[in-house]
């Protein structure tokens, strides 16, 4: 891996290239996208699986939420990593985040904020709202070692090692899928709390792998002085590249909360909330391609104007093969299997499924579009505009959640769909 990085700094970038170092991004992210569905599909087959799975819903837009400020990490990482000044810079932001993001979330599980936020705002029946906040517990853990790996990632992929990034994928997989059936076979959990101590145990795991795989990078920039006429990596600078990206990732993932809080005032709440998880599990498998898209050209767009015309060729052909497939799954026989078989939900619930993800079709191709464009504001120090589209992004959706649900009777996980696909078809004509 380590001499195909050095082949691309003299030589011309092409589709190979770009498939080469994007193709281990994809399968880690692709493996994330898997995480989804197999969990939900445990929960599915426990006991009270409609209520198990609104409070699982609920309790992993929570920690998406809080995990939020600190998912930009990999890519800070991945542009400002250089030497060990910078390492030692950022892993002192790295660990002061998390503190606080931990303590933030320890606040709101606290049983009367949390209370408020689930019985109050969104409505939720007590006994799930108590269900959701044991769940969300278990979850405590999420966003310290979601900070922890994608600062080790980061680096990995800046230093051309996106394979050692998907080895970390298969230990957080492994981890997980041996937690959630141990539970599922010799425990009394809930099946809401299977899921979350599931994802907490990989995601830790994953952390403590990549650590261990970025090693002799961290010896390596700890031994390695600042370059000749370097400039330190000041607080102020620093702040200014991470912020927005901080911001951009709050506001994006603020989504998830605020659109269960909006299913929980429309109609038909508990099955929209129970359905929406699923929906977007599938979803996620066929947007994993942009998402992993982002990291890669981050890398490789600091190779010229030529690099910028390759890759945007690159991404008009990975949207539209990853947007096709999932059409060609959700407008056939394969959307009913896929939800009744595989994801084990009720005829009723599968039902309820099949419109959203239809309306869905097209957001794989615009995660893809969008993962190119944001990557060159990342490589060209311009986070702020990207906070800027995902904030026309986010009132979009709540605009249209808020008009669908007071002012048609269309059922909330539809709704949602329409609202999410608003959103970002706006963000996309912003940035152009």
């Amino acid at each position: 891996m380590i001499s195909w990085a050095l082949e691309t700094e003299t030589t011309e970038l092409t589709r190979r290239k770009i498939a080469i170092f994007w193709l281990p991004l994809f399968s880690t992210w692709l493996m994330m996208g898997v995480e989804g569905p197999f969990i939900a599909a445990v929960i599915a087959r426990l006991a009270e699986a409609k209520f198990n799975l609104a409070a699982y819903g609920v309790a992993f837009s929570l920690g998406m939420f809080f995990e939020s400020p600190i998912i930009m990490m990999l890519s800070a990482a991945n542009v400002l990593v250089k030497d060990r000044r910078t390492y030692l810079k950022l892993r002192r932001f790295n660990i002061l985040l998390n503190l606080l993001i931990t303590l933030a979330m320890l606040l709101v599980l606290l049983p009367p904020v949390f209370f408020w936020l689930t019985e109050g705002l969104i409505g939720m029946p007590p006994a799930v709202a108590r269900l959701t906040r044991q769940a969300t517990l278990l979850l405590l853990p999420w966003p310290a070692a979601i900070g922890f790996r994608r600062f080790y990632q980061g680096i990995l992929i800046g230093n051309h090692l996106p394979r050692r990034v998907a080895y970390g994928t298969v230990v957080r997989l492994g981890a997980m899928a041996a937690t959630a059936l141990l539970l599922y076979l010799f425990s009394a959990l809930p099946g809401a709390c299977v899921g979350t101590a599931a994802l907490s145990v990989g995601v830790v795991m994953e952390a403590l792998a990549s650590r261990i795989m970025a090693g002799p990078l961290v010896r390596r920039l700890l031994a390695m002085p600042p370059a000749a006429g370097a400039k330190p990596l000041a607080n102020r600078e620093l702040a200014v590249f991470y912020f927005p990206l901080a911001l951009t990732s709050l506001l994006g993932l603020a989504v998830h909360p605020m659109m269960s809080f909006f299913l929980g005032k429309g109609r038909l709440p508990i099955e929209s909330l129970a359905v929406l998880p699923v929906v977007n599990s599938l979803a996620f498998v066929f947007r994993s391609a942009g998402l992993s898209f982002q990291e890669a050209a981050i890398a490789l767009l600091k190779k010229g104007d030529e690099s910028r015309r390759k890759l945007r060729q690159f991404a008009w052909l990975l949207g539209g093969a990853s947007s096709g497939l999932l059409v060609l799954i959700a407008f056939s026989p394969a959307v009913a299997w896929w939800f009744r078989g595989v994801s084990g939900l009720s005829t009723e619930l599968a039902a309820l499924a099949v419109l959203p993800i239809r309306i869905f079709a097209l957001i794989p191709a615009l995660e893809v579009l969008l993962a190119f464009q944001r990557a060159r504001f990342v490589v060209g120090h311009e986070t702020s505009r990207i906070t800027t589209a995902t904030a026309i992004e986010v009132a979009v959706i709540a605009l249209a959640l808020l008009l669908a649900v007071s002012a048609t009777s269309l059922v909330g996980v539809t709704a949602a769909a329409l609202a999410a696909m608003s959103g970002r078809i706006c963000a996309r004509r912003w940035r152009r």
